[in-house]
């Protein structure tokens, strides 16, 4: 069991610092930003917009049953198209070159049920740094429902994990809002990473934002459609906002040729250096899907997101090719699938395969 954080290998040459050469010299040759600009600025506006106008329309205009539930589905897409575009690269800094703007980009997560000063420690600080390490990302963390790693326990009911992991994925959003942040907030705790202090700002915005999510998704939707639809409508709401959301992460790291690499026992060393660790325990998926790569705000580009977080997403698709040359050059495997759907079924795969190990 890990008790503290462990530290990576240090070699002569990284391989991040060649990485950070060659896309340096790529935005240095171009003239670009790697914030987000214009492009990402406007796609905002247009999910923002849009998640506004189908919450108008569903609690003020209510339409008939078959659209009303068509129109919460749209909702739990809408917030997790933002969650990714928005929330996620605000988070990170990469949103825009005014820290301001990063800020309230970040915020957004407040405004759908998420804790933005949580998730900061949990996914910013803890996954990006000890991306599958078992014990302290909290991400590949579903015990006792679900085995995501081979040095977890296992439990008889894992051999059916395959068939039964979408109902905790469709609960993510649910328990995101209504029980982890509590529980985070409480302990102080992310896995065996402390909290950062926070001050008197960070408690009332995370109280203050959980109370306006409360009211703005069930205080008045219950007070203007009644508690019966509103279960209905917020149950279809969550769970495909869950869903959405988990299935687009777990994508990126639990599939059957990613590693799941355990410090040593002895020394609390891992044994590659931070940037190779972080190839192998990322894949890509769809990148050529404009679609798919526009709607999860190139989180399907995880690779290069874990290795430049600071960058914005939407360089992902070039950077990738000076990544993936680079890895050609020094004999770094690159891992990639080239279909959402091929992703999909690996994860299914691996999932089998942590049930019956």
């Amino acid at each position: 069991m890990i008790t503290q954080t462990p530290k990576f290998a240090q070699v002569k040459k990284p391989f991040h610092v060649e990485l950070k050469t060659r896309i340096n010299q790529y935005f240095a040759t171009t003239g670009k930003q790697q914030t987000g600009g214009y492009r990402l600025f406007w796609k905002a506006v247009f999910l923002v917009t849009a998640l506004v106008y189908t919450y108008v329309q569903l609690v003020f205009f209510t339409p008939g049953v078959l659209v009303s539930l068509l129109l919460c589905a749209l909702l739990g897409a809408i917030t997790a198209g933002i969650g990714f575009n928005v929330m996620h690269d605000g988070g990170h800094g990469s949103f825009s070159e005014n820290p301001i703007i990063n800020k309230a980009a970040a915020i957004t997560a407040e405004f759908l049920g998420a804790s933005h000063f949580m998730w900061n420690v949990k996914h910013n600080i803890v996954h990006h740094t000890y991306t599958n390490i078992d014990g302290i990302d909290d991400d590949i963390d579903a015990r006792p429902f679900l085995r995501m790693a081979s040095s977890q326990k296992r439990y008889k009911m894992h051999r059916y994990q395959h068939w039964y992991f979408w109902i905790f994925y469709a609960i993510l959003h649910l328990y995101w809002s209504m029980v982890s942040d509590y529980k985070k907030y409480f302990t102080g705790m992310v896995g065996i990473k402390a909290l950062q202090k926070m001050n008197f700002l960070d408690h009332l915005t995370f109280w203050g934002f959980k109370i306006i999510h409360y009211s703005v998704f069930i205080v008045i939707p219950i007070v203007k459609l009644g508690f019966l639809n509103w279960l209905i409508g917020y149950s279809v709401f969550t769970v495909v906002a869950g869903f959405i959301l988990s299935i687009v992460f777990q994508l990126a790291h639990t599939v059957e040729h990613t590693e799941f690499p355990m410090p040593d026992e002895a020394t609390n060393k891992m044994g590659d250096e931070w940037a190779i660790h972080q190839l192998k325990t990322t894949a890509n998926f769809a990148t050529k899907n404009r679609w798919i790569s526009w709607y999860v705000g190139g989180l399907n580009f995880q690779v290069e997101h874990h290795l430049f977080p600071k960058i914005s997403h939407i360089h992902y698709p070039e950077i990738s090719k000076i990544i993936k040359q680079a890895c050609q050059e020094y004999g770094v495997v690159y891992v990639e699938y080239p279909r959402m759907h091929q992703a999909v079924f690996s994860h299914i795969s691996f999932l089998k395969q942590m049930g019956r190990a």
